[in-house]
């Protein structure tokens, strides 16, 4: 199993090309079996999550044609298979996804009951909820979601009585080809929900409200093909914002969008970091190391983003002065903490949603391991301002949702290097070279 070591110290300068999202890019390709037409993808991220998703697409009949290493089409115009098996399912809680189209299409199909990272429950009754309310019949057995409907799902007012991002993309996927109208109130307002429903819209669904916590789907008969290209990443550029801050040193995010990490940006500047800013361009100057210590609460979107909770934390340990973070979305999100402790970090719980922070800790190079996907990106911006090397375990997480991490910040001057099995240290510059990403 590969490990990440990084040795600390090293200001970071230089420019971040930032990759498509991948929580936009797995509906998106998810909204694929809406249509018999075919559905280019552009700016699809590599990642093991992606990788994942073209498996079960490939289980179901999907036909997928890779054009470059990030436009991919997908055709679904003959569906062999109608259940997602758990065998690739359990790896990506974002599996479930299939459930709306191929129900809306096809009237029915079984999903394994997803997996994914080891942050809380996060249960799927909204998303069965919501579907059973647009008349599907669901039932669940042996570990999966077996559902169906006689002729086409309904039109059908859902209100969600907690914002879920999920359940919103699944029952906006099958609210498009149901039988009249579908209104879906207190809906996620996450970038990513906007870029399917333009996908979608694209695809000729009739979605009106998009951006806003009301959406209104009128049914159609039938989607058609389209080319269509995914946003830039939000929580890799909040990462790499944090690792110009973090390390001291001043780095160019390109290829972004400024407006999707509002809440990140506003707490780096309450904190001293400076932050400049184009239409789709972010430059962090961290050099000004008179960080202050600041309060933050995680929410769903435009709140500040539980995915960047862990990474926030890490530059938190550099301030000056007492931070604390309250984590309202998932349960178990603090289990970097005892990681970062073992790093010599101040931090405390106060209870079981909030955590205080001690600034100014002296971060100290350990062996660490790494919980899930975000988790594992704060430890490694722990890493690089700690004294020494850090080993990071179990970074297949990271791979999940970091495309050429350690590629992307070596080219800036860190000293990361992925130990792979047989224990030989492969540089990340001959990885950038061979235009390769071990994944």
């Amino acid at each position: 199993m590969d490990k990440i070591k990084v040795t600390g110290g090293t200001p970071l300068f230089g420019t971040v090309p930032i990759g498509g999202s991948k929580n936009a890019s797995l509906p998106i390709i998810m909204a694929s079996l809406l249509t018999d037409g075919v559905l280019e993808v552009l700016n699809i991220p590599v990642l093991a999550d992606i990788k994942t998703l073209y498996e079960i697409l490939k289980v179901l009949g999907v036909r997928i044609t890779h054009i470059d290493d990030h436009t991919t089409s997908f055709n679904a115009a003959h569906i062999s298979e109608l259940t997602a098996p758990y065998e690739l399912v359990k790896t990506m809680r974002a599996s479930v996804l299939v459930l709306g189209p191929l129900l809306s299409r096809f009237g029915e199909c079984q999903v394994a009951l997803p997996g994914g990272c080891a942050i809380g429950p996060r249960p799927v009754n909204f998303h069965l909820a919501a579907l059973e309310q647009m008349g599907a019949d669901i039932t669940i057995e042996e570990g999966y979601i077996k559902a169906s409907v006689k002729g086409r799902l309904k039109g059908a007012n859902i209100t969600f009585p907690k914002i879920s991002v999920g359940a919103t993309e699944n029952t906006l996927m099958a609210a498009t080809l149901a039988d009249g109208q579908t209104v879906i109130n207190n809906a996620a307002m996450e970038p990513e929900i906007t870029d399917l429903a333009l996908c979608l819209k694209a695809m000729g669904a009739d979605i009106t409200g998009i951006g806003t916590s009301c959406l209104t789907v009128n049914g159609k008969d039938k989607l058609g093909g389209a080319k269509y290209s995914v946003l830039p990443d939000r929580i890799e550029t909040a990462t790499y914002m944090i690792a110009a801050a973090i390390t001291g040193g001043k780095l160019t995010l390109t290829d972004t969008r400024p407006g999707d990490v509002t809440a990140v940006s506003e707490a780096l500047r309450k904190m001293g970091v400076e932050i400049t800013e184009t239409d789709d361009t972010i430059t962090v100057d961290g050099r000004d190391r008179n960080l202050v210590g600041i309060d933050i609460v995680t929410e769903p979107y435009p709140g500040f983003p539980t995915d960047v909770q862990a990474q926030i934390m890490a530059l938190m340990l550099t301030a000056k002065g007492g931070s604390t973070i309250t984590e309202t979305i998932f349960e178990n999100r603090f289990m970097h903490v005892p990681e970062m402790q073992r790093m010599n970090a101040d931090i405390r719980f106060i209870n079981d949603t909030s955590v205080a922070i001690a600034g100014e800790s002296k971060l100290k190079g350990a062996p660490v391991m790494a919980s899930d996907l975000r988790a594992s990106a704060g430890l490694v911006l722990a890493a690089l301002a700690a004294e020494g090397d850090t080993l990071i375990e179990r970074v297949y997480h990271l791979d999940r949702g970091y495309e050429a991490l350690e590629a992307k910040l070596s080219a800036c001057g860190a000293n990361i290097v992925r130990l792979h099995e047989d224990k030989e240290e492969t540089k990340t510059q001959d990885t950038a070279q061979n235009g390769t990403t071990a994944l």
